[in-house]
C-alpha cells in the first residue's frame, strides 16, 4: 500500500455558502477545488494542524467543531486519510499562498470539480 498522508479540512459555512480553495499548479490534484486544510505533523493533533493551516493558507485564527467524516482514499500514488471538521472563522480569509478561494452555495458546490476523495462530502451537503 502507498505511504498513508493524514490530512484535515476545514469546512466552514457561512449564510448557506461553503468556503472552497484551489490547489495551486505544483500540487498533488492541482486545479482542483477542495475545503481548506493539509497534511498533519508528525507530533501535530489533527485540530491544532487545522488551525495551524488556516493561519497560514487564509490568514485567520479558527475554532474547530465536530468532526463531520473521515475517508480513506488511496490515489496511485499515495493514500490519504482526510479528517473533515466544521470550523467557524474569526475574521475574513484571505488566501496567502496565491490560491483561488470561492464562497460557493451547496446548491452550485458539486459543480466544482473536487478530489475524487471529497465527492461523497460535496454530494451531501450539496444536497442538505
Amino acid at each position: 500500500m502507498a505511504d498513508l498522508v493524514n490530512v484535515v479540512a476545514a469546512v466552514i459555512q457561512r449564510e448557506g455558502r461553503y468556503l472552497i480553495t484551489q490547489r495551486s499548479e505544483g500540487t498533488h490534484l492541482a486545479g482542483l477545488w477542495e475545503f481548506p486544510g493539509g497534511k498533519v505533523g508528525q507530533t501535530e493533533a489533527p485540530e491544532a494542524a487545522l488551525r495551524r493551516e488556516l493561519r497560514e493558507e487564509l490568514g485567520v485564527d479558527s475554532t474547530v467543531g465536530e468532526l463531520i467524516e473521515t475517508v480513506t482514499w488511496t490515489y496511485p500514488e499515495k493514500t490519504v486519510r482526510i479528517l473533515f471538521f466544521r470550523c467557524t472563522l474569526h475574521g475574513q480569509p484571505c488566501p496567502h499562498e496565491g490560491q483561488e478561494m470561492r464562497w460557493a452555495d451547496g446548491q452550485t458546490l458539486s459543480t466544482y470539480t473536487f478530489p475524487d476523495a471529497d465527492r461523497r462530502l460535496v454530494e451531501r451537503l450539496s444536497n442538505a
